[in-house]
């Protein structure tokens, strides 16, 4: 089954990349530049079933996203990229920089998914 992948980062060199990875893996990807965005896709979009955010990102940062896309829908389940963040609110996480087979083992670990 394919599943829909809602990315956001702020960097768009970032974001074509991880976009490129997660739909070679076999994922539907739906992207998004920033927190605001990115709510606004998973209003709209019922199928998305995975939220990969940055933390570092201005204005709505990764954590704050994360909680308000919970909020909005509980059984969304969440990855977040960082290159210098700490972990937060026992979410998954994966550092920046990583290849194509560190987000596939990732994502198979802690979402299950691609």
């Amino acid at each position: 089954m394919s599943h829909v992948v809602l990315v956001v980062d702020d960097d768009a060199d970032v974001l074509d990349v991880v976009t490129s990875m997660l739909q070679e893996l076999g994922c539907d990807v739906v992207s998004a530049r920033n927190g605001a965005e990115a709510l606004d896709h998973l209003a709209r979009n019922e199928r998305i079933s995975i939220l990969i955010t940055d933390i570092n990102m201005p204005g709505m940062d990764g954590h704050e996203l994360a909680e308000r896309a919970r909020r909005v829908r509980p059984g969304l389940r969440v990855l977040q990229l960082s290159g210098r963040e700490p972990r937060r609110g026992g979410l998954p996480m994966i550092r920046k920089p990583f290849s194509l087979e560190d987000l596939a083992n990732t994502m198979k670990q802690t979402l299950g998914a691609c």
